[in-house]
């Protein structure tokens, strides 16, 4: 059975203070059962999460990854660097990215290949926009990025690695799709990647990341082909994270 995660994507959000705060609240609470926790945080504060959160049960990890293995790259972070701050997971290919910096479907593999060279996790983000949408170009967008992923990655890369289906016009709109729509989209995605492997559709994770919060958190982590979230906005507030958690606990609780 597949374990929900929950990573919650700081995005440029948080302080030293606010941080330690943070975390405090969630080692206060106790510890949920087949969900793992996870906070994605700006690279200036890997270094305090390493030492607030070692030992803990939630891991941490980044928010990006270089392309590149090392070099002349003013502003980014190679995987190497993510690994030795303890990260687990980096995000990778997030909405905001392709759209504010242009990455490419290759791109955002090639980001992919580095983080599993260092034996990160990475967070596969992919979806369309509300224009594809209402085009009823949903899937031709997503079989696309989802297919350049399988070809580079292969089926050995992508079963180290999580999918997230990001709807970017549910991404910090405050409106998320509708239960329907996320389990139509996340069946269609295991399916496709059935065609590659009936073991990788298995296993992977496939997050769903358009304002998750406590409000629907229980009736998104009930659907069968959800496997956690990708929390941004209600993640910076410790107790709204840890909602969310509870409500990915009780579905699993519920599968077993």
């Amino acid at each position: 059975m597949r374990n929900k995660l929950i990573a919650g994507n700081w995005k440029m959000h948080g302080s030293c203070v606010a941080n330690e705060a943070w975390v405090r609240a969630l080692q206060a609470e106790p510890t949920f059962e087949s969900v793992e926790l996870a906070v994605l945080v700006p690279a200036p504060y890997l270094a305090q999460m390493q030492q607030l959160l070692g030992g803990s049960t939630c891991v941490w990890g980044g928010q990006d990854v270089s392309d590149q293995e090392r070099g002349a790259f003013t502003g980014e972070v190679a995987a190497s660097m993510l690994r030795e701050f303890g990260c687990r997971y980096t995000v990778v290919g997030h909405s905001e990215r392709r759209q504010r910096h242009g990455e490419t479907d290759v791109q955002v593999a090639a980001k992919a290949q580095q983080a599993l060279a260092q034996d990160l996790i990475p967070i596969l983000c992919l979806g369309e926009s509300l224009e594809q949408r209402e085009a009823g170009k949903t899937a031709q967008v997503m079989r696309h990025q989802l297919g350049v992923l399988l070809d580079i990655l292969g089926e050995t890369g992508m079963a180290r690695s999580v999918l997230a289906y990001e709807p970017l016009w549910a991404i910090g709109t405050g409106r998320s799709a509708s239960p329907a729509q996320v389990q139509e989209v996340h069946a269609w995605l295991r399916q496709q990647c059935a065609e590659a492997s009936l073991g990788l559709a298995k296993n992977i994770q496939i997050l769903y990341g358009g304002s998750v919060k406590s409000a629907n958190a229980v009736e998104l982590m009930a659907l069968p082909d959800v496997d956690g979230a990708l929390v941004g906005g209600a993640s910076l507030v410790a107790q709204e994270f840890l909602a969310i958690a509870r409500a990915a606990a009780k579905a699993s609780q519920r599968t077993e």
